[in-house]
């Protein structure tokens, strides 16, 4: 009787699990379309409404990036309170670049069949929280746990984001509209450099977490009022009919939602400039990251920078970099859209920058910046231009290429010296620059192949080759 009894309890609990998990995916459903307006009222409130979804799919990007990159800036800082070596440091950040990229994959599936306001609200929440615990705990496998498990949750952000701006905005002007609202993690991962190391040098590593995380508590809450997730869950028409801008030979299916063997078979697997696009962008983000994780440690160890200094060479990479994106896409533009040379000749100068760097004598923290500026400001240009190469056709299978495209070079990050590479802090970190110089554009003259060779002092860098 007591094993009947127990089994029927085990029977109910696992259905109750079931239906929870059953209601939270149904929660998260997009909202149905709602009966068509009438036209005067469609013409009054699309403007409106277009706006609405830019400004807070800005705000949600660069919020992420205020509880993203807020280790870095005060790495050193919790490297010297708890006794964490430059390894245990690296390793928190290559973990967390691996979840991300597996976040984006996984959580990019799910936001495509999602509601962008629901899953970007509750996504942001849940980074928030684990910054949170980040704070409260000086235990380092707590801390390589929750960090790894942050970049998972981050993975929430870029998803929603891409489904409602493309959602509202059509073909023709997505372009645009994507590049800028690229600048946002510029202005979100600029911000936190000088806000995190403030906050740490004026009440202790753990405020560079709690402070990030009220911010985005409240941002969280907002975007749940502020987003929309399509058109026609407010009873509007889709942004291809209210333009009249259709995709080439697309007018009749632009509404089609993709399965996912459509996805992978049509637009990932047979894509070759994607996977090309892929490689290269590994070796972009390795320089990008080597400024963005090890700059201000870099900075405080060798050239000796306080707290503050450190972090403000965060905001000088992220800025700059802003500012470059938007001139280089001005300038590609003038030159007929070849935007893979142009990403090209963007990465040569890094090939100056970052060997200056080490040459420059302790003292001219000034000159230190002025060079962090200049890799900024030529680093994020191929940044914002592979996903104009890539292309943006279509809805869905554009934002899924650009998930692959990303989550390829996120796992390839200079995360950790003395360890894998073999080569200490400085070494690896100049090196890292060279090695994206080699591979910088993304179309028809990037490195074909590229092979690395670390070893206890070098990185062996091998030609690229066009075709």
């Amino acid at each position: 009787m007591d094993v009947k009894e127990g089994s029927t309890a085990a029977g109910q609990t696992n259905s109750t699990a079931v239906a929870a998990w059953a209601g939270l995916f149904s929660w998260f459903r997009p909202p149905l379309p709602k009966p068509r307006l009438p036209q005067s009222e469609i013409d009054r409130l699309y403007p409106l409404q277009r706006w609405r979804v830019f400004e807070a799919a800005f705000i949600a990007y660069a919020t992420f990036y205020l509880v993203r990159n807020n280790f870095a800036p005060v790495a050193d800082s919790i490297s010297r309170a708890l006794q964490y070596d430059t390894v245990m440091i690296g390793k928190i950040g290559m973990a967390t670049s691996l979840s991300y990229g597996i976040g984006k994959f996984v959580m990019g599936y799910f936001a495509d069949r999602s509601d962008a306001r629901k899953f970007v609200a509750v996504g942001l929440l849940l980074t928030a929280l684990i910054n949170f615990a980040f704070g409260s705990t000086t235990n380092y496998h707590a801390h390589l746990f929750l960090w790894t498990l942050n970049g998972f949750a981050q993975g929430m952000g870029y998803g929603p984001c891409t489904r409602g701006l493309s959602h509202w905005f059509s073909v023709s002007e997505r372009g645009t509209i994507f590049g800028v609202w690229n600048i946002s993690h510029n202005v979100g991962g600029g911000i936190i450099g000088t806000l995190a190391a403030a906050c740490a040098s004026r009440w202790g590593w753990p405020s560079a977490f709690y402070v990030p995380g009220a911010i985005s508590v409240l941002c969280a809450v907002y975007l749940f009022l502020r987003m929309r997730d399509t058109p026609q869950a407010l009873g509007l028409p889709p942004v291809e009919k209210y333009r009249n801008d259709f995709p080439p030979e697309e007018k009749e299916t632009h509404e089609k939602e993709l399965t996912t063997r459509e996805i992978l078979f049509k637009y990932i697997f047979p894509n070759r400039v994607l996977w090309v696009m892929a490689f290269a962008n590994v070796f972009i983000y390795i320089a990008r990251y080597a400024m963005v994780d090890w700059g201000p440690m870099y900075l405080a160890r060798v050239k000796g920078a306080s707290l503050k200094e450190g972090g403000f060479s965060t905001t000088v990479i992220e800025f700059a970099g802003a500012a470059g994106m938007l001139l280089m896409g001005w300038v590609s533009d003038r030159v007929g859209g070849l935007r893979g040379r142009v990403s090209l000749l963007c990465m040569l100068p890094l090939l100056f920058a970052f060997p200056a760097i080490q040459f420059v004598p302790k003292g001219m923290l000034w000159l230190d910046m002025l060079l962090f500026g200049v890799i900024g400001f030529f680093v994020y240009t191929p940044v914002l231009f592979w996903s104009d190469l890539v292309g943006f056709d279509d809805e869905e299978g554009c934002r899924n290429r650009l998930w692959i495209c990303r989550d390829v070079r996120l796992c390839y990050r200079p995360k950790y010296p003395e360890c894998g590479f073999g080569m200490d802090c400085e070494e690896l970190w100049l090196e890292s620059g060279a090695l994206g110089g080699c591979c910088g554009d993304g179309h028809g003259d990037c490195a074909a192949w590229l092979s690395l060779e670390c070893q206890a002092s070098r990185v062996e860098r091998i030609p690229s080759r066009s075709g």
